[in-house]
C-alpha cells in the first residue's frame, strides 16, 4: 500500500483514488461527515472506551464491505502513552494503519485502508478514523475453524491439520520476526481467506515493544493458546504449534520454560474469567 494512491478530500482526509467516487456519493467528502455517518449496522461492544466507535457498511456501486473506526477525544493519557509505546507520535487510528507498511511487504497480509484521517488540536489529536475493507473470502478462526477439524472422516484428516497448524506457526513467526507484537493474538483477530492464507486485522494495539519484546512475545502465544477451544485443538496440536514456531524438532529446557510461562499465564486469565462467568476455550 502506498500513499501516493490516496487523495486529499481536505486537510487531514485521504481517500484511495478508487474509492473516491464512493466516498462522494456517500457524501463522506470531510471529516465533519464521516463523525456524523451511521453507517448500516453499529458494532458497538459493552466494554468498548466512549471515545471508540465501529460501524459496518456495504458499498452498493462496488459490492465491498467496508469497517469504519472512529476516535473522539481520546484521553490525553491514553494518546501520549501510545506516542511512548510506540516511539512515534500518530492519532489512534493511525496505529491501525502504520504498521501495514512493515507488514505487507513481510508477507503479512492485513485490510486493505481504503481511507484514514485525523484533526489536531496544538498537540494532541482531536479525533481520527480508518476506512477498512472485509477481507474478502475470509473467516475468523474463532467463527470456524477448517473443516477437518470437526468431522473425524474427513479425507486426509491429520495430514490437513499437521499442514494447517504448520501454515499458522510460520505466520506468527513470520509476523514475530517484523518486531511487532499485537497484543490481541486472539483466533477472532487471525482469518483464514479462501482456506489457504492468512489474515491479521486489528492492528491499532500492536508494536514494536524493544527491550520487552519476549514478554509481549508470550502474551500473543498466550493468547493463542487460550483462544484456541480444547475440544477441537489438540494437545499434539499445540506442541506441534510450538516446535514449528521455534524452528525444532524437540523442546530443550528453555522452551519447557516459555510454555510453562504461557500455560501460567493463561490460566490466571482463566481464573478471572470463570469467576465473571465467562468462557475458557482451551479448557473446554
Amino acid at each position: 500500500m502506498s500513499e501516493n494512491n490516496f487523495i486529499k478530500f481536505e486537510d487531514g482526509f485521504f481517500v484511495d483514488t478508487d474509492y473516491a467516487d464512493s466516498f462522494r456519493k456517500l457524501g463522506l467528502t470531510s471529516i465533519d461527515a464521516v463523525f456524523n455517518f451511521q453507517g448500516d449496522e453499529n458494532l458497538h461492544k459493552s466494554n468498548m472506551a466512549k471515545h471508540r466507535s465501529r460501524l459496518k457498511f456495504d458499498l452498493a456501486d462496488t459490492g465491498k464491505t467496508l469497517f469504519l473506526k472512529r476516535y473522539n477525544h481520546v484521553p490525553k493519557s491514553t494518546q501520549l502513552k501510545n506516542w511512548i509505546s510506540r516511539k512515534n507520535k500518530a492519532s489512534t487510528a493511525d496505529y491501525d494503519r502504520l504498521p501495514t507498511y512493515e507488514l505487507k511487504p513481510a508477507g503479512i497480509d492485513t485490510p486493505k485502508t481504503v481511507a484514514y484521517g485525523s484533526q489536531w488540536g496544538s498537540i494532541f489529536a482531536k479525533r481520527s478514523f480508518i476506512f477498512m475493507e472485509n477481507v474478502e473470502g475470509g473467516i475468523s478462526l474463532e467463527e470456524k475453524l477448517p473443516e477437518y477439524f470437526y468431522d473425524i472422516n474427513f479425507p486426509s484428516r491429520h495430514k490437513l491439520r499437521c499442514e494447517f497448524i504448520n501454515k499458522l506457526a510460520d505466520f506468527t513467526r513470520k509476523f514475530h520476526d517484523t518486531g511487532y507484537r499485537h497484543r490481541d493474538y486472539y483466533l477472532c483477530h487471525i482469518f483464514f481467506v479462501d482456506k489457504k492464507d492468512f489474515c491479521l486485522i486489528d492492528m491499532h494495539r500492536s508494536f514494536k515493544p524493544g527491550f520487552s519484546s519476549e514478554r509481549y512475545r508470550i502474551k500473543d502465544i498466550t493468547q493463542l493458546h487460550y483462544s484456541s477451544p480444547g475440544d477441537l485443538i489438540s494437545q499434539a496440536d499445540r506442541l506441534r504449534f510450538f516446535l514449528r514456531y521455534r524452528g525444532k524438532d524437540r523442546p530443550d529446557e528453555s522452551d519447557r520454560e516459555f510454555l510453562r510461562k504461557v500455560k501460567r499465564k493463561a490460566w490466571r486469565v482463566a481464573m478471572h474469567d470463570i469467576k465473571h462467568d465467562r468462557e475458557v476455550p482451551f479448557a473446554k
